[in-house]
């Protein structure tokens, strides 16, 4: 199996419902570095797993919807835990959407995507799904 993985971060704000988040309930700020890693078992034409650049683009598109703004606001994780967990699920849904369009070149080859949203240096959250 063959994987590129490109990063980037995000600062966001939010607060999660709940007592088993203590003070995290509040609002609070968090920055998270975001690992996009894709997998397949071969690689394209010109040999490679994705194009690095258009990775880095999109998960930079993907991620600008979130930062320097309060998850809490944002009407399409209205009622949604933003917890990294769940972030790593929202940012990997919306590259594979835009690995389906067409936005990262040839991706036939491709079978997995991975999302890994490092909430410090030693605490991350994964969310691996099918492409």
């Amino acid at each position: 199996m063959f994987s590129v993985t490109v990063r980037d971060h995000m600062m966001v704000a939010h607060s999660l419902p709940g007592e088993v988040f203590g003070p995290a309930q509040r609002l609070h700020g968090a920055t998270y570095v975001v690992d996009a890693t894709w997998s397949g078992p071969t690689l394209d034409a010109d040999g490679l797993v994705v194009d690095i650049g258009l990775a880095t683009e999109q998960l930079r598109e993907v991620l600008s919807a979130f930062t320097y703004r309060n998850l809490d606001d944002l009407p399409d994780l209205a009622g949604t835990p933003t917890t990294t967990e769940v972030m790593a699920r929202v940012v990997a849904d919306r590259l594979a959407e835009r690995v389906a369009a067409g936005a990262l070149g040839r991706t036939g080859h491709l079978t997995r995507l991975v999302v890994t949203l490092h909430e410090s240096h030693v605490a991350w959250a994964s969310y691996e799904r099918a492409l």
